[in-house]
């Protein structure tokens, strides 16, 4: 069993988003014993020979940056990662080939791969998260660029007529898609991840943890909303941790006593962080794709208190506590402290995640939906 990936970045490390779901697959894949052909494109991120160790081989592709890219009716995400190289390297076998997100599908109607088997793996309905963050930019001259990508992002989906198959994140986006595409295959795949064994353990934490890539925008709103609105004043201590956090939200946790910021832990230290909490709050304001985060929390930490958005196409929502609103939050919060994370609450959830949400599981039902 040969496969070609095709990654819109390099996948190590996995440290955010649906780069931890490329990168645990090809673990998951390989260990089933799937021979994987990596194609990257670079973002910022150096080779990674620790890649080598899960795929047959790995190809490297610089991405065409520059403005002139935006000019394109393609996405600026799609047109700036196109490759000669590539291209001739796909069509000198028949191997299936799988394209990770929209942002790799440059490709994906060539002539020369129309009688090739091609999976499209779905992480986010684009035009929909790139609307998000139209409406979250505060940056008047940034505003008007992720419009103009939702829209062409909106117009650029109808080129997913030409995959074979349609392998997609949370049950919503499936819907979409299935609504979309009637005549496609469009499957329902939950994101891999870095939790091969189930790690939370019971009892008592003393502080409220949010962690996310800090950076974004979304997790950006996200940190500053709990920060102001729902633990301003609070007795309990609130850590966000994640990478990359810009200076004013540094500076906005250092107003107050019982928010501290943790920049750019390594993988080790943000476990312990998940794991030690009390209670992960997530939210979010993007009801878009499957937040790879919630899974890390379930699989490791105690109680995870989310907004609906959070858990929206999920069926995650019975292992959480949720509420919608800042005050809905305090009053959760104050709840949970009060409660200890029961033994019999750690094998409710394990018996809940290990079916369609083990890795192992994951990539059995891909190789049977790619092969047979």
């Amino acid at each position: 069993m040969h496969l070609h990936i095709i990654s819109f970045d390099i996948p190590y490390p996995p440290n955010y988003g649906g780069i931890i779901d490329v990168y645990y697959k090809l673990v998951a894949l390989k260990r089933a014993g799937v021979k994987i052909h990596l194609h990257c494109y670079e973002y910022g991120r150096k080779p990674a020979q620790e890649l080598e160790q899960w795929c047959e081989n790995v190809y490297y592709y610089p991405r065409s940056t520059g403005i002139w890219n935006s000019l394109y009716k393609r996405p600026y995400i799609v047109q700036s990662r196109r490759s000669k190289e590539l291209i001739n390297r796909l069509v000198q076998d028949e191997y299936p080939i799988l394209f990770e997100g929209l942002h790799s599908c440059y490709f994906i109607d060539d002539k020369r791969l129309k009688n090739r088997k091609k999976i499209y793996r779905e992480s986010n309905i684009e035009h929909h998260y790139y609307y998000h963050l139209f409406k979250a930019e505060r940056n008047l001259l940034r505003k008007p660029y992720f419009l103009l990508a939702s829209l062409k992002l909106f117009i650029y989906q109808k080129i997913l007529k030409h995959a074979s198959l349609m392998l997609v994140v949370s049950q919503s986006d499936t819907l979409y898609l299935q609504q979309q595409f009637p005549g496609q295959r469009v499957v329902y795949l939950p994101s891999f991840h870095p939790n091969d064994e189930f790690s939370v353990i019971s009892g008592r934490g003393y502080y409220a943890l949010y962690h996310g890539k800090l950076s974004v925008m979304e997790n950006y709103q996200a940190a500053r909303y709990l920060i102001e609105k729902v633990f301003r004043g609070s007795d309990y201590q609130l850590i966000i941790a994640g990478l990359d956090p810009p200076e004013s939200l540094t500076r906005l946790a250092q107003k107050y006593v019982n928010v501290s910021v943790v920049p750019n832990p390594d993988d080790d230290t943000l476990f312990g962080l998940i794991r030690n909490a009390h209670v992960n709050v997530l939210v979010t304001f993007q009801p878009t794709g499957l937040k790879l985060k919630l899974l890390n929390t379930l699989y490791q930490g105690r109680f995870c208190l989310v907004n609906k958005h959070m858990v929206t196409g999920t069926g995650l929502d019975q292992l959480c506590e949720i509420a919608n609103s800042d005050k809905e939050m305090k009053i959760k919060i104050d709840e949970v402290f009060k409660r200890e994370f029961k033994h019999s609450e750690v094998e409710r959830r394990k018996e809940l995640l290990k079916g369609v949400y083990s890795n192992k599981s994951k990539a059995e039902k891909l190789i049977k939906l790619v092969f047979e």
